[in-house]
């Protein structure tokens, strides 16, 4: 047993989380495969006591990032898995798990870089006000770090096979109706939700096993329901309609 490890060597740990994150995304699917590349995806992080004292956060405002570490809180129940098949790879090669980005990992955790926006003191309350965000809402936090240029943009860093997931974005349309609501939700509500919906479709968030002109797709965004249907090369956004809590 290496030495510095000493007893302590697979024991349990016990992390609490000292944020969570209210998410435009109100679930698992649509959620951009990762962080950065839907722009108009926002969140806030609040922070929990006793991790919400001002003093922790002098200084942070001077970075324009910073990593998250979270947990996949939505795929616990789903278990972990030794081999993955990222969507990537067309969702038919394997990988090991360790070789993947994959939430289905031993720990569940995960981690993401992303756009600090405003640092917000609220009566006793901080929040933390982000873009470029790819968690589900009311997501755990464990721990924010500033992102440093200089030591985690590594310019001659090699990727793999994953760089397919860059494809070209596809062309995204809409309905009347849809047109109509988004509108109106966007100026009762300040949301971005043209831009949301937009940026998201371009990605092609769809499993590669549910592929195929003509199929129908549902997902919710903050607290809106969007149908959108393939044709042709690109997507059709049906109808969005507003969900009531309860």
């Amino acid at each position: 047993m290496p030495a510095e490890l000493g007893a302590d060597a697979g024991a349990a740990w016990n992390i609490v989380p000292i944020a969570r994150i209210h998410s435009c995304f109100a679930e698992k699917f649509g959620i951009p495969r990762q962080p950065g590349l839907v722009t108009k995806s926002v969140g806030t992080l609040e922070m929990l006591p006793p991790y919400d004292r001002p003093e922790m956060f002098v200084g942070l405002d001077r970075y324009s990032h910073i990593w998250i570490h979270f947990l996949f809180h939505g795929t616990i129940s789903e278990g972990w898995r030794s081999t993955v098949r990222p969507p990537g790879l067309g969702g038919q090669k394997r990988v090991g798990v360790f070789a993947s980005r994959s939430p289905h990992r031993p720990n569940f955790l995960g981690m993401s870089v992303v756009r600090l926006v405003a640092i917000r003191n609220c009566g006793k309350k901080i929040f933390l006000d982000l873009e470029g965000i790819d968690v589900l809402d009311q997501t755990p936090v464990f721990d924010i770090k500033p992102y440093l240029p200089y030591s985690d943009s590594i310019a001659d860093a090699a990727g793999s096979a994953f760089t397919t997931e860059m494809r070209e974005p596809v062309e995204v349309g809409f309905s009347d109706q849809a047109k109509v609501f988004i509108q109106s939700y966007q100026s009762e509500s300040g949301r971005d939700l043209l831009g949301l919906i937009w940026q998201i479709l371009r990605q092609d968030p769809r499993p590669p096993s549910q592929k195929g002109d003509g199929r129908e797709f549902g997902m919710m965004l903050w607290d809106v329901n969007i149908r959108w249907q393939v044709q042709g090369g690109g997507f059709f956004v049906l109808s969005c309609e507003r969900i009531k809590a309860g």
